[in-house]
């Protein structure tokens, strides 16, 4: 009984490392890449990538893609100013990375620079205001009220938000999305991940029922709506709290005056009028 368990849970656990070996590169870099980098299409949350061989040596861009934090560690000037700019985010060393699977990438990135427009410029976002109507359209897709244009897994089965109170409390299997706007760099930042999710599990579920361009931004609005109410709910009651201490600061000093004014005078009172009563008798 063993034997016959024993093969099928080895098989599985070769799988990923199975799957990764089998992608393509453009595959690879639209999996691990496209949600942190464009190539020619300006910074998300890491560098444009476009002519990247020409800012840096071929060997180093190996050593960082294969292990960013260790490049990061020996202090070196140039890993330590993407960090910065990436605002303290670093890279993640990612999954099934050889230094051959870099070469490779920087072949990719090169041939994808040298186009006039490179399939991989990133998700042309609208920066058009977004509007209540966009965030309750972004609500109903992120709960499943309506389906997902491709058929792909509802938000709420794996995430959940601050604030939602349906009856099962969102997904666990995710992260909270409340503060992802703020995590990912903004609208373009978020709206480029849900286009091309990163980690395994997005990745594999939305592969093939990715989001419709037009899902994207109602998303990206009703995220930046809980980010916003749940800021708000967060200021709230520290304002309250300050408020409440001054007004009882204010009711404290005033009873504190109002009983050691009385006493002050109690004891001025007789000291006084006993002054009075010696300068009178002196006097006669």
């Amino acid at each position: 009984m063993r034997k016959r368990t024993f093969i099928p849970i080895v098989f599985l656990l070769m799988m990923p490392g199975l799957v990764v070996s089998q992608q393509t590169t453009e595959q690879y870099f639209r999996q691990n890449c496209y949600s942190c980098h464009t190539i020619g299409g300006g910074r998300i949350t890491g560098p444009d990538l476009q002519n990247v061989t020409d800012r840096k040596s071929r060997d180093w861009l190996v050593d960082f893609i294969m292990n960013p934090q260790q490049v990061i560690n020996s202090g070196d000037p140039y890993a330590l100013q993407l960090q910065q700019e990436a605002r303290g985010v670093v890279m993640p060393t990612i999954q099934g990375m050889t230094q051959a699977r870099a070469e490779a990438l920087l072949d990719f990135i090169a041939e994808e620079s040298q186009k006039e427009a490179s399939d991989f410029q990133g998700t042309q976002v609208s920066d058009r205001p977004l509007t209540q109507a966009d965030v309750r359209r972004g609500r109903q897709l992120f709960l499943g009220e309506t389906p997902l244009q491709n058929g792909g897994s509802t938000c709420i089965s794996c995430h959940t938000v601050n604030g939602y109170d349906g009856m099962l409390g969102g997904g666990t299997l995710g992260p909270n999305l409340t503060g992802a706007i703020a995590r990912l760099g903004g609208r373009k930042g978020l709206s480029a991940w849900l286009v091309a999710p990163a980690t395994p599990t997005m990745s594999t579920t939305f592969q093939n029922a990715p989001l419709a361009q037009e899902e994207v931004l109602p998303l990206v609005a009703y995220l930046q709506a809980q980010a916003q109410q749940n800021q708000q709910q967060r200021t709230a009651p520290f304002v309250n709290y300050l408020l409440f201490g001054l007004g009882g600061a204010v009711i404290l000093l005033v009873s504190f005056d109002f009983l050691w004014g009385h006493r002050f005078r109690a004891v001025r009172k007789p000291l006084v009028e006993r002054s009075r009563k010696k300068r009178v008798k002196s006097e006669k």
